[in-house]
């Protein structure tokens, strides 16, 4: 009859990981080639709803203009305008952005600069960053 090894009592696990702060909150960063289930970032998506929200509103003739309908939500209008950009991204980044699979250096701030109109260069322009 054999013995079997010992168990022992404790087991270490060595993951490699960074953190980075995203949208105020602090994100744990996988190295490159490990494989993760990105989760949506909350951030984008509310900001992304708001802007078709406020076109599909400006759209319907509920508000005149954009000053009109920002005094309305209760923030600047210019703000509004850099948000309702977003309207303009490809569709395939909207959907990157949707399902969690852009990359982490797509953030809003990021999106609300100035990007170009076309999708090939937005796609070119955050193609290494999704």
């Amino acid at each position: 009859m054999t013995r079997a090894k010992p168990v022992p009592e404790s087991v270490t696990v060595h993951i490699p990981f960074r953190l980075v702060k995203r949208g105020g909150r602090k994100e744990m960063q996988l190295p490159d080639g490990a494989s993760s289930h990105r989760k949506m970032d909350n951030t984008l998506v509310k900001a992304l709803a708001r802007a078709f929200r406020w076109k599909r509103m400006l759209e319907a003739g509920e508000f005149a203009t954009i000053a009109e309908l920002a005094e309305h939500e209760g923030i600047a209008a210019s703000y509004m305008t850099r948000v309702m950009r977003l309207t303009l991204l490809a569709p395939d980044i909207v959907e990157a952005i949707l399902n969690g699979t852009h990359g982490s250096d797509v953030t809003l701030a990021r999106l609300l600069a100035p990007l170009p109109e076309g999708w090939d260069e937005q796609y070119g322009v955050l193609a290494t960053q999704m």
